[in-house]
C-alpha cells in the first residue's frame, strides 16, 4: 500500500511539475521531489551531518582540533546542558531553511524536522519550540520552529509543549546585531505561562549563531523549574 501511495504521489507531482514547472534554487534544474520541493532530490541528498571539530558545549564549529570548548563558553558557561545540531548553515541546508522561514514553503518543515529526529537526542520529557513575538508571528503567519518541533515530536513520540514558552517583548532582528548586542537585545525577552517540576526540556530552533536566543530561553525555562535544558537545531552558523 505504501509503495502504491508513493508511486501515486510521484505521478501526481510529475503532472503538476509539467503544468507548473519548478526549478531547484540550488542547481537550477527541474525539481523532482514532492517532499523537498522546490529543492531537487539530488541537491537534498548533498545535505550532510557536520562531523568536524566543535565546542562540546554549544557545538560551535572549530577550524582545528586544538580545543574542545569555545571562548564564549569559557567566558560564561551557558545555562543549557548541551547543543545538538545537524549541519552547517550553508549551501542547500541554508537554502531550505530560508525557503521555509522567509518564503513560507512550509512543506520543508517535515524534512528539516526529520534531520533533527536523526540526531542522538538525550532522554527528555518535552519539546519546546523557540517562540516568535506576537508582531513577528503576525507578519510571518507561522512559527517555523513550531512546525519543525511538531515533526520531531511526532517522529520521536515526545510531547510538544507549544504554549509554555512565549516572547513577551518585541526585539530587534538578531541578524543585524553584533554578538554582544544580541545578548542585550534578548535580555528578559521570554517568559513561561506555567511552572515546571524538574522536567528535562529539548529546546528546538532552526538556526543557532551566537547562541543568545538559546541561552535566554534556557535561562527562562530553568527559572520556571526545568531540571535541565538541551538545545536541538537544524543548523549551526559560524560566527566570524
Amino acid at each position: 500500500m505504501r509503495k502504491l501511495q508513493g508511486a501515486f504521489k510521484s505521478l501526481a507531482y510529475s503532472i503538476l511539475n509539467t503544468i507548473y514547472p519548478l526549478k531547484c534554487p540550488v542547481c537550477k534544474r527541474p525539481s523532482n521531489s514532492l517532499l523537498y520541493s522546490p529543492i531537487c532530490r539530488n541537491c537534498w541528498s548533498g545535505i550532510k551531518r557536520y562531523e568536524g571539530a566543535s565546542c562540546r558545549i554549544c557545538s560551535e564549529p572549530f577550524t582545528s582540533d586544538a580545543g574542545d570548548i569555545c571562548g564564549r563558553c569559557l567566558m560564561e558557561r551557558p545555562p543549557f546542558a548541551g547543543v545538538i545540531t545537524y549541519g552547517l548553515y550553508s549551501d542547500t541546508l541554508k537554502e531550505a531553511i530560508n525557503l521555509l522561514k522567509f518564503s513560507s514553503v512550509k512543506r520543508l518543515a517535515k524534512p528539516l524536522g526529520m534531520l533533527i529526529a536523526k540526531l542522538d537526542i538525550p532522554q527528555v520529557d518535552m519539546i519546546v519550540p523557540v517562540p516568535l513575538s506576537i508582531k513577528r508571528l503576525r507578519q510571518r503567519g507561522f512559527n517555523q520552529t513550531l512546525l519543525i518541533g511538531r515533526v520531531v515530536s511526532k517522529t520521536l513520540d515526545i510531547p510538544l509543549s507549544s504554549e509554555l514558552l512565549y516572547k513577551k517583548k518585541e526585539t530587534l532582528p538578531q541578524a543585524v546585531l553584533s554578538a554582544s548586542d544580541r545578548a542585550r537585545n534578548l535580555k528578559n525577552a521570554f517568559a513561561t505561562r506555567s511552572r515546571l517540576k524538574g522536567e528535562t526540556v529539548l529546546l528546538v530552533d532552526d538556526v543557532m549563531t551566537t547562541g543568545a536566543t538559546a541561552r535566554e530561553c534556557s535561562k527562562t525555562l530553568l527559572k520556571a523549574g526545568a531540571g535541565k535544558v538541551f538545545v536541538a537545531t537544524v543548523a549551526r552558523a559560524v560566527m566570524l
